[in-house]
């Protein structure tokens, strides 16, 4: 990709990372604002987004919200997002460039390139994990994990930093719920890998993973201790 392209708006736009929102990281609030915008906020910010998720990214940046970011920054912030969040490339037919968010839509997005997860595949993990909060834990306990307003319900592979796992899960979590990937694909629970290896579920018909597909529980902080399920 050439970078040349969206080079113009140097000087205001390519300055410095610091600086913005109090001195948060520019990036930091770049990546944020590309995350709302792309899983969440693109018909109500005018901006027009394919049935694949996809936003072309001049457009995006002609957004008075991203006036002062140039193409270089969106290249740079999905490059080291550290959770693989984006996914950049040019369109097949016109070869403009266009940007989405990898999973994590409250809006319905018909091609997310998901790859479908089947029982006894070497792809269909014995369990996946999904982060929350203990101040959540009797709710869930009692009523399951809901993927509330969103597509999907996101469980990662392992805790962070084990067998390379970098995405599925906020940083500040400090409840992990492990699910019994096959046992809820025996009873129809269909599961997805995204593209950057976050595990993607609707849930059942209430958009629901119930108590009964809980394999454990274990509290993270300040030291990590199994809870129990019931």
């Amino acid at each position: 990709m050439d970078s040349a392209k969206g080079g113009g708006g140097r000087g205001k736009r390519g300055r410095g990372r610091r600086g913005h929102r109090g001195g948060e990281d520019r990036d930091v609030c770049l990546s944020k604002s590309m995350s709302y915008a792309l899983r969440h906020g693109a018909s109500q910010m005018g901006l027009q987004m394919g049935t694949d998720g996809f936003l072309f990214v001049e457009d995006l940046l002609a957004h008075p919200q991203f006036h002062s970011y140039s193409l270089e920054d969106v290249e740079r912030v999905v490059a080291t997002n550290d959770k693989q969040r984006f996914k950049l490339c040019t369109h097949p037919e016109n070869g403009r460039l266009q940007i989405r968010a990898n999973q994590g839509h409250s809006v319905q997005v018909v091609d997310l390139e998901l790859k479908p997860v089947t029982a006894g595949s070497p792809d269909c993990p014995a369990e996946a994990v999904h982060g929350s909060y203990l101040r959540n834990w009797s709710s869930i306990q009692q009523q399951g994990l809901s993927r509330m307003k969103r597509t999907h319900i996101h469980l990662a592979r392992g805790l962070a930093g084990e067998d390379g796992v970098i995405s599925g899960m906020r940083k500040d979590c400090d409840l992990a719920v492990f699910i019994d990937v096959p046992k809820a694909l025996a009873d129809g629970i269909k599961f997805f890998w995204s593209e950057n290896d976050v595990l993607l579920t609707a849930g059942d018909a209430e958009g629901k993973i119930q108590p009964k597909y809980f394999s454990r529980a274990l509290r993270l902080r300040p030291s990590r201790s199994i809870l129990p399920l019931q």
